[in-house]
């Protein structure tokens, strides 16, 4: 089967890893014919190659693949979208912006032609499946995949004030939330530290290095690293904190769990959907760096949470591997064709 995929491919300009650089291979593997658009880092050049490759593959595609967001990237999928209805090549959206539901508030006539249109809706997570079957939308829900091999798992028995924050640089990731931890951290721990990995988008490291220096912690800013370089990054560290203030289901948390790390996150949008409050990770409210801090020190002095949070971690992370995963993208495939 042809499957032409549109998405932001650009890990090649230091990004992190998105949905098309990580399923593409993976259906790739497993038998389909892709082809991909776009790398192009300045945005009109994106979208204008993304068209392109539509009409080229117009003929070629039995579907067209569409990684959705939902900040400004939300109308390149819009603009694909209209033009597979024209040529008439069945499209899947596939459902990552963690903000969706407010566009399907705030942009109806943009969500009803993009996803109604669709042959199917696919959501990573539980959330924006209910939110998109509540507003009436085709929808069926199948886990972002990580390749569970490229993350091996590691027993740890105990927990240092080790702090690993892997995300790109931005608002909604909310960066600052945990330079704010650790220093409550180091009031217990003075040798707590942290390493923060990701691209810096938005030019915020500098500031961010200046907090970290006024409030007197130890923080590491390694930029943007492989899926190689952060997984072997993490060995030496034991706790993985999310911060972020919108969010879907994100690669980084699966991982996290996929390699031992004992997760504390923020409660907000798919968060609960892929991690348990207690039973693989700790939840704590947005923005809350008093609730993240105690979390970070109840895990460190609970042996029993501890190993419970491991083995539960453990499990779910198989949720998410190919083998779990492609299965149901070929039975979407197929079975939409």
């Amino acid at each position: 089967m042809n499957v032409l995929y549109v998405g932001n491919k650009l890990a090649v300009h230091g990004g992190a890893l998105t949905g098309i650089e990580i399923l593409g291979p993976l259906l790739e593997a497993s038998g389909y014919k892709l082809r991909y658009a776009s790398s192009q880092r300045n945005k009109a050049r994106r979208l204008a190659e993304m068209l392109l490759a539509t009409f080229k593959n117009r003929k070629w595609a039995h579907f067209v693949l569409i990684d959705t967001y939902s900040t400004s990237n939300f109308w390149y999928a819009v603009a694909v979208a209209g033009l597979c209805r024209i040529f008439k090549v069945p499209y899947v959206p596939i459902l990552h912006g963690g903000n969706l539901p407010f566009r399907l508030v705030h942009s109806p006539r943009a969500s009803a032609s993009l996803f109604g249109g669709a042959r199917i809706n696919v959501a990573p997570s539980g959330y924006l499946k209910k939110a998109f079957a509540d507003a009436g939308f085709r929808v069926r829900a199948v886990p972002n995949p990580i390749s569970t091999d490229k993350f091996p798992f590691k027993n740890r028995e105990v927990a240092a004030p080790k702090l690993l924050w892997v995300r790109a640089l931005g608002p909604m990731s909310n960066p600052a939330m945990a330079i704010r931890t650790l220093a409550e951290i180091t009031k217990a721990h003075p040798y707590a530290t942290m390493a923060m990995v990701g691209p810096d988008k938005a030019g915020i490291t500098p500031e961010l290095r200046q907090m970290a220096d006024a409030l007197g912690v130890k923080v590491q800013f390694t930029g943007s690293l492989s899926q190689a370089q952060w997984s072997g990054l993490s060995t030496e560290f034991d706790i993985f904190i999310n911060t972020s203030t919108v969010d879907n289901a994100p690669f980084s948390l699966v991982e996290a769990m996929s390699l031992g790390l004992f997760v504390v996150s923020t409660d907000v949008g798919g968060i609960p959907f892929v991690a348990a409050d207690g039973a693989d990770a700790v939840l704590v409210p947005a923005n809350d760096h008093i609730a993240m801090a105690a979390a970070v020190l109840r895990i460190m002095g609970d042996s029993g949470l501890r190993k419970k949070l491991q083995i539960g971690a453990r499990e779910k992370s198989h949720r998410f591997s190919p083998e779990a995963v492609i299965p149901k993208w070929d039975e979407i495939l197929q079975g939409a064709l």
